[in-house]
């Protein structure tokens, strides 16, 4: 099976798990905070399925009717999920200001402390597999789905805290004011996905746009392509861009009248070779005009 699906899977299973004890937990214990986590993670399971499907679809060969291939299809999964955090931000800050508007008693402290203890345990180790393997196959969508989990790591840490904060406080001081505690955790909590969702959305939307390649990408495939330059041979109108993993760069090579169709081939493929051993997953075309 396909490296990329597999860690994808392993997000979507890990997720369902700690979706079910955060809510069971949330409940029990009446925590707003709790509650947040479980729609946060109900958040990453829903990337976590967008990634699933959208490595799988990204990975099909291009076709008839898609000849660039279907790489896109990671920057729109990404989109998606951005905007869908978005929403659960908004979710848990009007939850957690009702809270404040009307606290409620927090049960069962010591076990919301081992459940969000438990999942960002397993998060952590679930999101290291993911960031892994989107490195090395410079997927847009399994990145995206680690940093929802990396975030969880941090959020459940600053709920579990928030949580022993509570039992400590209310065990030695016995003040109402602690169960303000519990919504402003969770307010906090939603600044953070907010944040996590609108640098998503910038790195996921730019590539719908046509956007080049890096600075650092272009200045390397420039000098590839000046290496292999001499004398009247040159180029212009350079061009690239990104739809998923799948990098493309095209540019005009003007070369010599007198230089053969076969000489003319084995500098294309030459420089397009040096290109792809730079860059992976380049789809390289160059026009040949002569001068």
């Amino acid at each position: 099976m396909n490296r990329k699906i597999s860690v994808a899977r392993l997000s979507v299973l890990s997720n369902s798990l700690l979706i079910v004890l955060k809510l069971v937990v949330g409940i029990i214990s009446g925590s707003v905070s709790i509650l947040s986590e479980a729609i946060h993670s109900f958040m990453d399971l829903v990337a976590a399925i967008i990634s699933f499907f959208s490595v799988k679809i990204s990975d099909i060969p291009a076709d008839k009717r898609h000849p660039y291939g279907h790489g896109k299809f990671e920057n729109i999964s990404g989109v998606t999920e951005a905007i869908l955090i978005f929403i659960a931000s908004g979710w848990i800050i009007f939850e957690a200001v009702r809270r404040i508007l009307h606290p409620v008693i927090i049960e069962k402290v010591g076990l919301g402390i081992i459940v969000m203890t438990i999942s960002s345990v397993v998060n952590f180790f679930v999101s290291r597999m993911l960031y892994k393997e989107a490195k090395k196959s410079d997927s847009i969508a399994l990145e995206a789905d680690a940093l929802h989990l990396k975030l969880d790591i941090y959020t459940s840490l600053g709920v579990a805290t928030g949580l022993l904060l509570m039992f400590l406080l209310g065990y030695f001081i016995k003040s109402s004011l602690i169960h303000y505690l519990d919504p402003v955790i969770a307010i906090m909590v939603a600044l953070l996905i907010l944040r996590e969702s609108f640098i998503l959305f910038i790195k996921a939307y730019a590539p719908l746009l046509d956007e080049a390649l890096s600075d650092v990408e272009v200045q390397n495939i420039m000098t590839i392509i000046n290496n292999h330059c001499s004398g009247v041979i040159n180029y212009h109108g350079l061009r690239t861009r990104k739809a998923g993993n799948y990098r493309y760069v095209d540019f005009h090579l003007t070369v010599p009248a007198i230089l053969s169709v076969k000489e003319a081939h084995d500098l294309c493929d030459s420089i397009e070779e040096d290109i792809k051993k730079m860059l992976d997953h380049a789809e390289v075309t160059i026009h040949v005009e002569d001068v």
